[in-house]
């Protein structure tokens, strides 16, 4: 008996020390967050008939990343523009149109001849400028005066976004920089506004881009999924879960949220 509760406790403490590890593990990653939803997410059923597939390219433009000179920035953009041209000129979807590339270019990083040449080649049929914005212990006010500025000179300037045909409001798709939307890093830092979702959609926001972020502590539990958030202005990170969007359901709450794939 004293070897059989010796073996039985050795077995117990075997599996603790796995659990802890395990859990160590997952802690490292923040894998945490997410791998509940993981774990349970839906089998995809075989569907009958043709399979439309989509590719949906969501680009952080950035030529001043790691804080490059200005000849490396201009040498990084006319690369975009030159090489791009090339390569998507020689592919055609069934429709007979080129790749779109959507070039998300940061608000902060404003620089009028790069959003010149990437509005060239948009006119030309390859993509699209949508917003990107990097920003830290921000104000309501601060946020809605640049993002309604940048909006009006991509539009009056550059030709990007386009007008709703029943407000007349300029429409945008918004990527968050360091993935901090709505607040939704721990420490607070690279946002500032617990009501981010709300404010996007009263400047215009039709859907965000931002996620997945993992392995960083902003990704949400919600993965895999467009969605629908609705915001606690009082509290970060309201598009943690929402409601999915379905062929012919109703739009609700404050955002639509389009996740690329983590799997």
């Amino acid at each position: 008996m004293d070897i059989l509760v010796w073996v039985a406790a050795a077995a117990v403490a075997i599996l603790a020390a796995t659990a802890v590890a395990v859990w160590a593990l997952l802690r490292s990653r923040n894998m945490e967050i997410w791998i509940g939803s993981y774990l349970r997410r839906p089998r995809v059923t075989a569907t009958p008939g043709p399979v439309h597939v989509m590719f949906c390219f969501v680009d952080h433009f950035e030529p001043m990343w790691h804080g490059a000179d200005e000849a490396t920035q201009r040498q990084r953009v006319d690369r975009w523009c030159r090489d791009y041209r090339a390569l998507a000129a020689r592919h055609r979807d069934a429709d007979g149109r080129p790749p779109q590339h959507s070039f998300f270019y940061p608000e902060e990083e404003y620089v009028p001849e790069y959003l010149d040449k990437l509005s060239a080649l948009c006119a030309e049929g390859y993509g699209e400028i949508e917003v990107h914005l990097h920003h830290d212990n921000d104000t309501e006010a601060n946020f809605r005066a640049g993002m309604s500025r940048f909006c009006r000179v991509l539009h009056e300037r550059h030709g990007a976004l386009p007008r709703d045909p029943a407000t007349g409001e300029l429409r945008f798709g918004f990527i968050h920089g360091n993935w901090c939307l709505d607040n939704s890093r721990p420490d607070g830092r690279w946002c500032g506004l617990d009501n981010e979702l709300i404010l996007l959609r009263e400047l215009g926001c039709y859907a965000d881009f931002t996620l997945p972020s993992a392995p960083s502590d902003t990704q949400t539990r919600t993965i895999n999924s467009i969605y629908y958030a609705t915001d606690d202005p009082h509290a970060p990170k309201s598009h943690d879960t929402g409601v999915p969007v379905r062929v012919g359901g109703q739009a609700s709450g404050d955002l639509m949220l389009i996740q690329g794939p983590w799997d």
